[in-house]
């Protein structure tokens, strides 16, 4: 059962960094019914500065966010599985001053937080223990009424509700210890402006190796498209020069939740069944950007398991 447990917890590697409420919600296949995984991960974001609309980096407004995420995952039947996550998220702006928001939070440079949103999501698998086919549908919801604007804050204050489709094929007749994975989802994304919609697209492919009964390996791409939202131009006149389409005071003061943000991550961790539980790492690098931040981010965590067959 070890192998399974490693599996199981190596979406965790990828989770956080595609925008999934829960590390096992990244994952075609499902667990056996009565299984359910207890999970708590820390991540540490380390935005260094901002890709503008024609991918001109700008080394300034950085800023770091480090949170710390709870995350249940149970299998309701063989083939229904149910998640429910909420993060506490620390965020501190660490640019030059005066901050390009600004703003007293950011101006301080000192740590904010508070937790963040609140995800819930099923998935359905048709397929088998080779394959699946799997549709997901998730929701999520501020958990308070946080701070949003600014560099320093836990988040976008924004509800949103997706629904899309993950597959997976384990390469038995090829590579028995191999798995490839990909994932859609949509995003319907409340408007902070009622002329200007934020709803994106989101996917990932990733491809998993077990080293052994203990270790197991994924690197994963991971993608995002902005359907709408708005540009702040670039220096280079190309589009236009900033402040872009966030050209009146109300476009402006809503810019991080407004932006038309593009990207494209590469992600690479490692699982360890450690007995009682699993504990994973990855490393995530942003490698494209347009109307984005620019930087890398770092995820450790364990799972417990509940439920496993003896």
């Amino acid at each position: 059962m070890g192998l399974v447990r490693v599996r199981l917890a190596a979406c965790a590697i990828v989770a956080a960094l595609a925008a999934l409420p829960s590390p096992l919600a990244a994952q075609a296949f499902t667990a056996p019914k009565g299984v359910g995984a207890l999970s708590l991960s820390w991540q540490y974001v380390d935005n260094t500065g901002h890709r503008l609309s024609d991918g001109y980096y700008a080394p300034r407004g950085q800023s770091v966010t480090t949170s710390l995420a709870l995350d249940v995952e149970y299998a309701v039947t063989d083939r229904l599985s149910a998640t429910a996550a909420i993060p506490y998220v620390f965020a501190k702006y660490t640019g030059a001053l005066p901050p390009p928001s600004g703003l007293p939070v950011d101006a301080c440079q000192c740590w904010h937080s508070g937790l963040q949103d609140f995800t819930a999501g099923l998935r359905y698998r048709f397929g088998n223990d080779t394959w699946a086919v799997t549709p997901v549908a998730r929701f999520g919801q501020p958990s308070h009424g946080y701070p949003y604007t600014g560099e320093a804050v836990v988040g976008k204050h924004l509800t949103e509700g997706q629904i899309g489709v993950l597959a997976g094929l384990r390469l038995a007749d090829f590579l028995p210890q191999a798995t490839v994975q990909a994932g859609y989802t949509y995003a319907i994304v409340e408007k902070a402006l009622d002329d200007v919609s934020v709803n994106r697209s989101n996917g990932f492919v990733d491809v998993g190796y077990a080293l052994n009964r203990r270790f197991y390996f994924r690197a994963a791409g991971l993608w995002q498209q902005t359907h709408g939202g708005l540009r702040i131009g670039s220096p280079t006149g190309n589009p236009f020069f900033p402040p872009g389409e966030m050209n009146t005071p109300a476009r402006y003061a809503e810019r991080d939740r407004v932006g038309r943000v593009n990207y494209w991550q590469i992600a690479g961790g490692l699982a360890f069944d450690a007995g009682p539980v699993d504990l994973f790492a990855s490393v995530t690098k942003y490698v494209w950007g347009r109307d984005a931040h620019n930087g890398q981010a770092y995820t450790f965590g364990a799972s417990w398991y509940f439920g496993l067959p003896e």
